[in-house]
């Protein structure tokens, strides 16, 4: 199946992906003050991919009726002379296979004897570094620096390509993905560097871009020749949720502009190779190991984490049953829910009203702002004990993933706080009212506001006015709020000083006029 698209994606320009930005961060100045001995590399040799050079050092051991110990350096023709053997040439070996002629030019004059071979001492190397790095100059390093280190200390620049850096020696030219090596461990494209060796990184231009079911999504750069599963495998592989059937491979048509869609198999991705600016999508499957669970806060009998069944599990089975009921005190009036999926949308009106001083709101403005600042998000307007005192399933609700049902403790007392002698918590009685509780409390402080006493509804949250309450609930506030004190003595006289002021101004002038007209 192929699908046209007739629209541009313009690609951005630099490799986006995790990994590469802790080597791009690297502070190259402090890197290459760092002395070769704190930049050696691997504590142990790999043979195979090491390779003898002149000023590496040898110890030979022969052992049998004598014991013979030799130390040997490696002279600049690639030569060591070992006593009573000559010299030998170890010029392009690696150290396995220099090893192995040195032991085969041992038993030509010693039979019946071990023979024991090890490197006890690095040469220095030099080594250029040139390109999209921060540091762009020769280097002196131990034979043992790898590729990974040398970039490290030149500092990478935000345009480098890592993935396709070359290496200069001996009129050959070789390319190295470094990103294989952080990603997969290759130590392949992580290689010993060699005396004489130019390592040239260039500016990443051509991009490819991976997107969904992948553990690293991003652009990458472009590698001549990789494979799709390859760049998947680069990019951490599947996650756990991704849809193998229909892995998209996006590229441009023949005209450079027009998008072409092409569908694969996992099985079939194999030998499909990557073009420039390709687009490789992986998508997720739906509702695959999500996660259905609700919170349960509380005065329940197993309060915590319980399982849903997605569109069947409603709120009644679920604190019946999984909760096991509502516990002594369950204040079933002030229970709620709390519903945390979708509820981080914003109301672009009221982050509007944000910015705006209140002296600058109409009146509408003003109470539409109060009520959502009150606003609990996500709160689910739900009457439990209709639903659980009197079986009215009209109020019963569907539950979803990440929903918190809250039931508190009973609120059986009144709450005075503001201006009252003894402000805290009275114990609630029936047909008391608010003057009865005041009285309770100790009566108004002396700086009370009397004719302005708000009660809070502990249900909705509504300010009303004391003396249109007509019953108090448990859980209620009473609020006597507090009459601003008189400006200080000082404040005062100022002002009197400037009207007065201003007032013999005015009469001057008055006068003035009157004397002139005369």
């Amino acid at each position: 199946m192929t699908l046209v698209l007739n629209t541009r994606v313009i690609s951005q320009i630099v490799p986006n992906y995790d990994d590469r930005l802790g080597i791009i961060n690297l502070d190259s100045l402090q890197l290459s003050k760092q002395t070769q001995s704190q930049f050696s590399t691997d504590g142990f040799i790999e043979q195979d991919e090491y390779f003898i050079g002149p000023g590496d050092q040898l110890s030979i051991q022969i052992s049998g009726v004598e014991l013979f110990n030799y130390v040997v350096q490696v002279d600049p023709e690639g030569f060591v002379n070992i006593p009573k053997i000559g010299l030998i040439s170890l010029k392009g070996l690696n150290l396995t296979d220099s090893k192995k002629i040195i032991k085969e030019k041992i038993l030509i004059s010693f039979k019946n004897v071990e023979i024991f071979i090890s490197l006890t001492k690095f040469r220095n190397i030099k080594v250029t570094i040139v390109g999209e790095v921060r540091n762009s100059t020769t280097f002196t390093l131990t034979s043992n620096t790898r590729l990974f280190d040398a970039v490290s200390r030149a500092g990478l620049k935000n345009s480098a390509d890592i993935r396709n850096i070359n290496i200069k020696n001996d009129h050959k030219i070789n390319r190295y993905d470094l990103l294989q090596f952080i990603r997969l461990s290759e130590t392949s494209n992580n290689p010993y560097l060699r005396e004489g060796d130019i390592i040239r990184i260039n500016k990443s231009d051509k991009m490819v871009s991976i997107f969904g079911a992948v553990l690293y999504p991003g652009n990458y750069e472009f590698v001549k020749g990789e494979k799709v599963l390859e760049l998947i495998k680069t990019a951490g592989g599947y996650l756990h949720n991704a849809k193998l059937d229909s892995i998209e491979v996006i590229s441009y048509d023949d005209d450079n502009e027009t998008l072409i869609s092409k569908y694969y198999k996992e099985t079939d991705i194999l030998n499909i190779e990557i073009n420039k600016f390709d687009k490789i999508v992986v998508r997720e499957k739906t509702d695959y190991y999500t996660d259905r669970m609700i919170r349960i806060d509380g005065f329940v009998k197993y309060p915590g984490y319980h399982k849903i069944v997605k569109d069947k599990t409603k709120l009644s089975e679920l604190i019946l049953k999984s909760a096991g009921g509502f516990r002594d005190k369950a204040s079933l009036k002030d229970a709620y829910v709390l519903r945390t999926l979708g509820s981080e949308e914003k109301d672009s009106e009221f982050e509007r009203l944000k910015i705006i001083p209140i002296s600058e709101m109409t009146e509408d403005e003003y109470d539409y702002f109060k009520a959502k600042s009150r606003e609990e998000k996500g709160k689910i307007v739900l009457d439990f004990r209709k639903l659980f005192v009197e079986n009215d399933s009209k109020e019963d609700l569907i539950m979803k993933r990440g929903d918190i049902v809250v039931v508190p403790e009973s609120k059986e007392y009144i709450t005075l706080v503001g201006q009252i002698v003894r402000p805290g918590n009275i114990i609630f009685k029936e047909n008391l009212s608010v003057e009865d509780y005041i009285d309770l409390a100790g009566g108004f402080s002396w700086r009370a506001i009397e004719n302005d006493v708000r009660v809070i509804k502990s249900e909705s949250g509504e300010w009303i006015e004391a003396d249109e309450v007509e019953s108090l609930s448990p859980g209620d506030i009473i609020w006597i709020p507090e009459d601003p004190p008189a400006p200080p003595f000082w404040e005062t006289f100022k002002d009197v000083l400037t009207i007065t002021g201003q007032l013999a101004t005015v009469i001057t002038a008055i006068i003035a006029i009157i004397v002139a007209s005369r």
